[in-house]
């Protein structure tokens, strides 16, 4: 599938501060889903890590959270979005350490 070159992907991964919580874990995905509410996500994915191994997978994450925009406007409006912000003070205790990969179209 070949999304619009105008398409923003953005992509989070979280690091949980107590790794082993099944009950934090699920307490971060029901923040997401919650989070999915926001007007400019066109798609969303939460995921866990695969059960895939080779050298260069990392499993290390607990939590990722893939969202499309239609452009980098609409993820902009996301940042300050109510619903994300209030997404960041309920649920950021949980985590220790998130990493973003934002890309564009060629």
């Amino acid at each position: 599938m070949k999304f619009d070159e105008n398409v923003f992907i953005h992509h989070v991964y979280f690091w949980l501060n107590n790794p082993t919580s099944e009950t934090d874990c699920n307490q971060l995905i029901e923040g997401l889903k919650k989070l999915s509410s926001a007007t400019t996500i066109n798609h969303f994915h939460i995921g866990v890590p695969a059960t895939t191994s080779r050298e260069v997978i990392d499993t290390s994450y607990a939590v990722s959270w893939l969202l499309l925009f239609k452009n980098k406007e609409d993820q902009d409006f996301y940042q300050t979005d109510p619903v994300h912000l209030k997404f960041v003070e309920e649920c950021k205790h949980l985590w220790s350490k998130v990493i973003v990969y934002d890309t564009i179209g060629i």
